[in-house]
């Protein structure tokens, strides 16, 4: 289905949301209620054509429906996360932990279970978009304070860190997390500590949750160099980065 766009809007800035949900009722009241606050609003039923509209267009936010009929909403949500670190909001039926879990891991911001009130959604998109526009990630400028001779060159302003050289593709909170590390290389964080710098609401997440961006973070960094693991894990406590090269 062809995304419904909401008329041209008035000269003043207005945040675009893409709602990806294949309910009918629901995403008639999703859309009917972010219009009503001023949002300009896109919409589709399917994960595919959600994907090449984000990668397209500039969102100020998603919110996606995990139950698609073309393609798990966590599949979708893990795709975006490759090219783009809009905020999004999960919809779902399934409100077990195990769920939110898997959703937060993967790079949502948020979650809401059905049924929930469009006032209650209005509200989380209002938060989210406002948290995303004020959110600076952890103040480190290039590799100031760390070891001189150090592979990792973070540009704050760009979100972009490299390491040897070479971009890497990170998600929002796997830069927030091995910026911290870079930014003190040799100092132990605790899965606690590491949260607080890399989750807006940590108390929203869970300390395994920092186990799997580390596992992720690994991974990326050894496609650039194979013979390195410069992040050191402390059985118990968390983790630091090497300070020796």
């Amino acid at each position: 289905m062809n995304p419904k766009c909401m008329p041209e809007a008035s000269a003043k800035q207005v945040s675009r949301i893409l709602v990806v949900e294949d309910e009918p009722s629901i995403r008639d009241s999703i859309v009917y209620a972010l219009e009503s606050e001023g949002y300009a609003v896109d919409w589709t039923a399917s994960g595919v054509e959600a994907l090449e509209l984000a990668e397209a267009d500039g969102y100020a936010l998603v919110v996606l429906d995990v139950g698609l009929p073309d393609r798990n909403g966590f599949d979708v949500c893990r795709d975006l996360r490759g090219f783009s670190q809009v905020p999004v909001i999960f919809l779902t039926a399934r409100a077990s932990e195990i769920d939110r879990v898997v959703g937060l891991e993967i790079g949502a911001d948020d979650y809401v279970t059905k049924p929930f009130s469009p006032r209650e959604l209005t509200a989380r998109v209002r938060a989210n978009i406002r948290r995303a526009q004020l959110s600076v990630p952890v103040a480190v400028s290039g590799t100031e304070g760390g070891a001189t001779d150090s592979p990792f060159v973070i540009d704050v302003d760009r979100w972009e860190l490299r390491y040897f050289g070479e971009v890497l593709s990170l998600a929002r909170y796997e830069f927030r997390l091995l910026a911290a590390l870079v930014e003190k290389p040799g100092r132990v964080y605790t899965r606690a500590q590491l949260m607080d710098v890399a989750w807006e609401e940590p108390e929203a997440s869970m300390e395994r949750t920092v186990d799997t961006h580390i596992k992720s973070l690994r991974a990326k960094l050894k496609q650039v160099r194979p013979e390195f693991d410069p992040i050191r894990t402390h059985r118990g406590i968390g983790y630091s980065l090497k300070e020796d090269w």
